[in-house]
């Protein structure tokens, strides 16, 4: 799906209200209709007592949805409270047109009233609360009559559905400013923004609802949409030619692992092996060797010179690049230990390898202190892959919670890929644009997961896919995993060689 800014969405409403004529209490309407629909999913149709909701509305046109959606719900048969949490004095024509429509229906909007009892006690027996007080201009912090309502849906273990965006989550880096409601859905207008998605937003937007309100389709299609998120139906695999043999399929190669962390290697070779890569050889330091051929009957090991600490030495980079000369791409990183040697080794191969590279784990970690090494690589394909300790280290800046903004900026400032894993991992290019993953769960926060994916991305580097289509969906690829495993053996039971065993299934579905 494409992702549009605050701003396109502003300027979209006004296109279709000032170019098409497409009167704005209409598209309001239609925006209540899909929030009022939701809202009635949520109370659902069982249970005893009455159908109840509460609506929680701001003084702007976020707020007049809500204000519409209370009617809505109200002509529908609930027993309604329609509540203005804000100056009556700054309500939009719009609200007060929704207002008016209201009162005609037999409601009212009345004022915020948080010390009152009887309120209190009526808003706990409702079905659903409607969350309409901010929607996508919101961008200082919550506070006053605000931050109580924000503070009574959240405690009030009543679903809540929020429009447009969960109130106190800013539309385009999904920072929570202060509080943000946590709604169980959220129905968004016409296209998703990134505060759906990232940061803390993408926890507090529950299930996410995209309604068409009306805007036309041929203004919509116009816009410059350089966000994604990836979707299942924007992961497809080439189906592979009957007459094919191993060497269509990649030459890759892997350089990892050091004494105590001989695990990495051989997940990042195997998701590799599993994602498709015809043959994968695998430099690992001498003393584990034996262990990673012991473990790796797919893949190629062979041994690199070693320092005294079983990690790689200097001596190692012109044996590692030799290999290199027959690969078409290199995953440097899992399990290679923190070290001057093994460091130099890695800014020799980044320096001298004129193939692409993706960076994992302490291949990231080499550059740090020596990010020109890696502006050098400018032209050359370059991925890497942080969490959000490793990318501190290199410069990224997270401090003021833009993971999206802070991922697109390295990425165009280094001339780089840049894969920031974590919750909805973001894909950016030195481009601009970005691509936001759907896919994926907490059970997959566990050391190993990483370089599952480091071998995946590897994989469908190495068979030919472009950037554009390797990376995004080899991290979708990589989440489904996860989600399937996830349902197998639980978030706590699951282990990232499950994720290796759960690749064949789930990358045949996503073969045309």
């Amino acid at each position: 799906m494409r992702i549009a800014s605050a701003q396109q969405m502003r300027q979209l409403d006004q296109a279709a209200i000032r170019e098409r004529g497409i009167p704005s209490d209409q598209l309001m309407e239609r925006a209540a209709a899909a929030l009022a629909e939701t809202a009635m999913d949520l109370a659902g149709t069982a249970g005893s007592g009455p159908f109840r909701a509460v609506c929680f509305c701001g003084g702007g046109n976020n707020g007049g949805d809500g204000v519409a959606c209370a009617r809505l719900l109200l002509e529908a048969g609930y027993e309604v409270r329609c509540i203005l949490v804000g100056s009556r004095e700054k309500l939009t024509a719009d609200t007060r047109t929704m207002e008016a429509r209201l009162a005609a229906a037999g409601g009212r909007l009345e004022c915020f009233a948080p010390d009152d009892a009887e309120f209190a006690a009526w808003c706990l027996e409702a079905r659903v609360m409607v969350d309409a007080l901010f929607g996508i201009g919101l961008n200082t912090p919550l506070r006053g009559d605000a931050l109580t309502a924000v503070h009574m849906m959240n405690t009030s273990a009543i679903p809540v559905v929020s429009a447009d965006l969960p109130s106190g989550v800013e539309a385009d880096t999904g920072r929570v400013l202060g509080a943000a409601v946590q709604a169980a859905a959220t129905v968004t207008f016409t296209l998703p923004k990134a505060g759906h998605f990232v940061g803390k937003g993408g926890v507090c937007t529950g299930k996410l609802v995209v309604a068409d309100i009306g805007i036309p389709r041929e203004l919509v299609d116009a816009l410059e949409c350089p966000i994604r998120t990836v979707e299942a139906a924007d992961v497809i695999l080439p189906r592979r030619a009957r007459d094919a043999h191993k060497g269509d399929f990649g030459k890759v190669y892997l350089l990892g692992g050091s004494v105590g962390y001989t695990g990495a290697p051989v997940l990042a070779a195997q998701a590799a092996v599993r994602t498709g890569a015809g043959l994968v050889t695998v430099g690992v330091p001498a003393p584990v060797w034996p262990i990673a051929a012991a473990k790796l009957d797919e893949a190629m090991p062979h041994p690199l010179p070693a320092d005294k600490e079983g990690r790689l030495s200097l001596e190692a980079g012109a044996l590692a690049l030799e290999k290199l000369c027959s690969c078409g791409v290199c995953l440097i990183g899992p399990g290679l230990g923190r070290g001057n040697g093994t460091y130099a080794v890695v800014r020799q191969l980044l320096r001298e390898a004129r193939l692409p590279v993706v960076l994992d784990a302490d291949g990231i970690n080499a550059l740090e202190g020596h990010i020109d090494v890696l502006d050098a690589r400018q032209g050359l394909f370059t991925v890497l892959t942080p969490h959000d300790g490793e990318f501190a280290r290199l410069g990224g800046d997270l401090s003021g919670g833009d993971r999206l903004g802070a991922a697109l900026d390295f990425a165009r400032r280094h001339g780089c890929c840049l894969v920031l894993k974590g919750h909805c991992t973001i894909t950016a290019f030195p481009d601009g644009s970005a691509f936001l993953n759907t896919t994926g769960n907490p059970g997959m926060a566990k050391g190993g997961s990483g370089d599952v994916l480091g071998g995946m991305i590897l994989a469908l580097l190495g068979q030919g896919l472009s950037a554009r289509q390797a990376v995004p969906m080899a991290v979708w690829l990589h989440g489904a995993a996860g989600d399937r495993c996830a349902e197998a053996a639980g978030e706590y039971g699951m282990t990232p060689g499950d994720l290796i065993r759960a690749l064949p299934g789930v990358l045949n579905e996503h073969v045309n």
